[in-house]
């Protein structure tokens, strides 16, 4: 059973807490033969999208940056994890872009990520949190996308590099979300494997 997963890292710190949460998450799920790919949005150009529509019928957003690359990669996964710190109470202005754009993208043509499992991943020095995932799930509500819960909401909480695995919840929520992720995205496969 081929099953893959792209994590989108919106945290322009490399080994941050964030890459941390998601290195997580993409073990567990590599141990359950998940295969996984980490993308670094803060070394792309992913410009704003300029709510122009003319990617209704092409499946490709117009703009001439980094966006479409990732948008081949999202559409190829059969699921999708969203990684952002908190900053000011919302996700990273990388995360916002490709939410905006490459949903925008899905659904002005026939909603291109219909039946893809999703599941956001936040990291918070304090406070704010609950937003960021509302706004990431809100973008897999949205786009059919089948969301993954976990065992509290998808967070794990420090500052420093590294603080977040001093958050026990949270680091065992991190594997609760891939172990729920695992078991959605096997049912799935094997639900259409055999239809």
């Amino acid at each position: 059973m081929n099953i893959s997963v792209v994590l989108l890292n919106g945290s322009p710190r490399k080994n941050g807490n964030t890459e941390i949460c998601l290195n997580r998450v993409a073990n567990k799920l590599q141990s359950h033969g998940v295969q996984t790919s980490l993308i670094h949005l803060a070394g792309l150009k992913i410009d704003p999208c300029r709510a122009c529509f003319r990617c209704r019928g092409t499946a490709r957003c117009a703009q001439d940056d980094d966006l479409n690359a990732v948008l081949d990669q999202l559409l190829k996964a059969d699921g999708i994890v969203i990684g952002s710190p908190t900053w000011f109470g919302s996700v990273t202005g990388w995360v916002k872009n490709v939410i905006d754009r490459a949903g925008l993208v899905a659904r002005l043509n026939g909603f291109l990520f219909k039946g893809k499992v999703g599941t956001p991943v936040v990291t918070v020095r304090r406070g704010g949190a609950v937003q960021v995932y509302n706004e990431i799930v809100s973008f897999f509500a949205i786009n059919h996308f089948y969301i993954v819960g976990s065992s509290y909401w998808n967070f794990a909480i420090g500052l420093q590099p590294g603080d977040v695995l001093n958050d026990e919840e949270g680091m065992r929520t991190m594997d609760d979300i891939a172990e729920n992720m695992a078991y959605i995205l096997k049912a799935l496969k094997s639900y259409q494997t055999n239809r």
